[in-house]
């Protein structure tokens, strides 16, 4: 699943074929900065990100303008409609972020192509207006505080950024006082803020920890950011309360000192295989995969029937609370990039409404019944959809996906209906290593994620966690070889295996990742899950020490414990185990391993087979396949005889315990 500048290239077509954007009205009183930084450059290609401040008054869509001094074409870029006309270039506002409150900062980017010399513009508009901040000329000054709501959840704590819109001659202290309102919502750090010429841009976080109460009231302070002879800028910080709905309420992470539900369904097949007893007692992931699933089908039951399951195991469990996983999984244009699990809805066909309306709302409903509120209910939130946005737009599919918003959307309904029931917690998909490890993915991923949830009624506190490796099989470490370990002088980052990714293994992208979301504003409580149901690549393959061979191919192929062919291979793979078995805490900033997609459940059929679920074939499942531009065009290392994804795989689930490392 590696998506760079040649995988992408044709999104140009589509975009430059758009009419320019209509420039939105004009604001009475618009001002900006923004900052234009190169992510990377080679080859005559580059990449780069482009950060906005609004300093002017609150935008409801805006449309960023500038023009390049040499030949630099925009090739595809995320998180706006990017159009070229000559020399001049157009970004503007998608549905979702088109909504800025004064201060806000967000960013864009894109890769771009070039001839000669790559100078940079120098000159940026928003609706038409000049940026005076953009390339540190100095400017009108002004606080620039982002989000001016915060939502802070009871026993934790949240943030916000604050930096200057342009270069100062001296420093200026900044600094945040609470107001009158709910006294345990408290300044715990950052309260006194310097900026000096030199870091001016760079943002600091500022923390409000709100304490445990006995009420059941979200209380609010407003706090204030003032600096001298700037304008000061209002935080709203509102508590959410966790002491209703019953259970221990909300705590921070979900899976400590609890025990995991047991899916019968998955357990009775997993015992029926030889040696499948060892894991039959293992928590699994509960797919809600299309509307019929909800209410249950032939083959499984539904999500009532699973809660009710899970209230009764917990009520075996003694005084430990009992932590269920559902999988929220049913967008409209569903995993856009790959056929083997597309949906049933598409959003040309009222998909987004239907997704809401006969999808979220029923599981909400549910979920929300007082029945079972002693239960944490953990929901994986659409796996493969936000980082689609990033890589994807090439693909007709995703790129409507984009341009309509219905991703975005999508998520942000889900968490808004998901996250006002007490004992629901939200973990959002993260891609995995082999998909936005690279510098170009890795950091508008983490700006989408973050736009996307400022967007939502609660902000930040929507989101619990984020989960990375779902249903995938990236390895969880590689004990033999680092991002820094060199053969004969070359880094192993310039193997064809490894290919310029900035991680080898799944711990040090979550990890990062998780670093990342918290420079971006999310509160340094967050924890990250990790998928570890099939990447535990054991039995005789895998290696037991690194490699002697002084060729770097070698050394990497000899070292390496990921046994796939390439990494973007990812359809039901040949020689994979069994990984680490689910626990909490394993390590720093991970809530838990996990098990979310089921060992013996189909990745994807390895023929065509007609079916009433919405799936497609994907050539990725087929073991005959030779590839395509995102596997490098290898073979794709599939099974053979492969059902529907979803649908039971014996041959699977037997290698993966022959294969368990962990060993069984």
């Amino acid at each position: 699943m590696r998506h760079r500048l040649l995988v992408v290239v044709t999104a140009l077509l589509a975009g430059l074929a758009m009419a320019l954007t209509s420039a939105p009205a004009a604001q009475a009183a618009v001002a900006c900065s923004v900052t234009y930084s190169k992510a990377w450059e080679g080859g005559g290609g580059f990449g780069a990100n482009v950060t906005i401040t609004n300093t002017g008054d609150p935008l409801t869509n805006w449309r960023l303008t500038y023009t390049w001094p040499g030949t630099q074409q925009v090739t595809n870029g995320w998180s706006a409609t990017w159009t070229q006309s000559g020399k001049d270039v157009t970004a503007a506002s998608l549905s979702y972020n088109g909504t800025q409150a004064t201060g806000a900062q967000w960013s864009i980017g894109f890769n771009g192509t070039y001839t000669g010399t790559n100078t940079n513009p120098t000159s940026f508009a928003i609706n038409g207006v000049t940026c005076d901040g953009g390339t540190g000329n100095p400017g009108q000054q002004a606080l620039q505080v982002t989000p001016t709501s915060l939502s802070v959840p009871e026993g934790g704590n949240a943030t916000y950024a604050v930096r200057l819109a342009t270069q100062p001659t001296s420093n200026i202290t900044v600094t945040s006082t609470a107001g009158s309102g709910d006294t345990n919502l408290t300044l715990t750090s950052g309260a006194n803020l310097t900026f000096t010429p030199t870091n001016w841009n760079t943002t600091q976080n500022v923390t409000v920890t709100a304490a445990e109460d006995a009420d059941t009231t979200n209380g609010s302070r407003p706090i204030t950011v003032a600096a001298t002879g700037l304008t000061s800028v209002t935080v709203t910080a509102t508590e959410t309360d966790n002491d209703s709905g019953g259970g221990d309420g909300h705590v921070d992470n979900p899976y400590a000192g609890a025990t995991g539900y047991v899916n019968a369904d998955w357990s009775a097949k997993a015992a029926a295989e030889p040696g499948g007893q060892a894991v039959a007692n293992v928590s699994t992931g509960v797919w809600m995969d299309r509307i019929a699933a909800i209410n249950g089908t032939s083959g499984a039951r539904g999500l009532r029937a699973h809660l009710d399951a899970a209230v009764t195991q917990d009520a075996a469990n003694g005084s430990a609370p009992l932590t269920i996983q559902i999988v929220v999984y049913n967008l409209p244009n569903r995993d856009c990039s790959a056929l083997a699990s597309n949906g049933e809805l598409l959003i040309a066909q009222n998909g987004l409404n239907r997704y809401k309306t006969e999808y979220i709302d029923p599981i909400a409903q549910i979920m929300n019944d007082p029945e079972y509120a002693a239960l944490r209910i953990v929901t994986i939130i659409e796996i493969d959809s936000l980082p689609n946005l990033i890589t994807n737009l090439n693909v007709a599919k995703c790129q409507e996906a984009q341009t309509s918003g219905a991703y975005v959307q999508g998520v942000q309904y889900a968490l808004n209906k998901l996250h006002a029931i007490p004992n629901v917690y939200t973990y959002v998909d993260a891609a995995h290593h082999g998909w936005i490890g690279w510098n170009t993915n890795f950091g508008p991923t983490a700006d989408l994620i973050a736009s996307t949830a400022r967007g939502t009624t609660a902000g930040y506190a929507s989101i619990d966690g984020f989960i990375t490796n779902t249903a995938n099989y990236s390895a969880l470490t590689e004990p033999y070889f680092t991002t820094s370990t060199t053969v004969n002088g070359t880094t192993v980052r310039q193997s064809r295996w490894i290919d310029w990714n900035d991680y080898v293994d799944e711990l040090s992208f979550a990890q990062a990742f998780r670093q990342e979301l918290v420079r971006k504003g999310f509160p340094s409580t967050i924890g990250m899950l990790i998928d570890t149901s099939r990447n535990g690549w054991g039995g005789a393959a895998r290696p037991t020490g690194p490699s002697t061979s002084t060729d770097l191919n070698t050394f990497v192929d000899q070292s390496r414990v990921d046994r796939r062919i390439h990494a973007g291979n990812w359809c039901n793979q040949s020689g994979a185990g069994l990984g680490e078995r689910p626990r909490a805490n394993p390590a720093p900033g991970l809530d838990a391993y996990v098990w979310i997609k089921p060992p013996g459940e189909s990745d994807g059929s390895s023929r065509q087979i007609d079916n009433d679920e919405g799936k497609g074939f994907d050539r990725m499942c087929d073991p005959t396949y030779t590839g395509n531009e995102r596997n490098g065009n290898n073979m794709s290392g599939a099974l053979p005889d492969a059902p529907l994804s979803g649908h039971w795989f014996s041959a699977q689930f037997r290698q993966l315990l022959q294969n368990a490392n962990p060993p069984l």
